[in-house]
């Protein structure tokens, strides 16, 4: 199997337990960070500064998942480039960083941070969930070697 297409396949598993993981959180703790509302926003705002009509119900439901799936997968496919050795450690790395930059980067976005930074708690399940994903990333492109 060419390179690419295992860290695809990592990136796209990373990427299924992340949503995976936020749709099971959110129907059992109201506490649960929603991922899903931030991203609703995102596509609603980007629709909006292209000029076209942005999409609702669950038209914007569908959007919103099929972009959140395709960019988180691109995303941790980048985790397969490197060794065998460090993937775990990358994994974590990339999982951190994304973790991070969704509680930190949505207020300067414009976006409503409470969906995922309203406390601490939410904070830090935000970042573990991500890590989450970087981890089944790491571990699907280790296991496809």
């Amino acid at each position: 199997m060419k390179p690419e297409i295992r860290n695809i396949l990592g990136g796209i598993t990373g990427a299924v337990v992340l949503n995976l993981v936020h749709e099971v959180a959110k129907r059992i703790s109201h506490k649960a960070p929603r991922v899903d509302l931030l991203g609703e926003e995102a596509v609603t705002k980007t629709a909006e500064a292209l000029g076209v009509e942005a999409p609702t119900g669950e038209a914007l439901t569908a959007s919103t998942f099929v972009a959140d799936l395709a960019s988180n997968a691109g995303y941790y496919a980048m985790i397969g480039k490197g060794d065998n050795d460090t993937i775990l450690l990358r994994g974590a790395g990339y999982g951190l960083m994304a973790g991070l930059g969704a509680i930190g980067l949505a207020k300067p976005l414009g976006l409503n941070e409470s969906t995922v930074a309203r406390t601490d708690e939410t904070k830090v399940l935000t970042v573990t969930w991500y890590v989450l994903g970087g981890l089944a990333a790491a571990l699907a492109i280790k296991s496809l070697r």
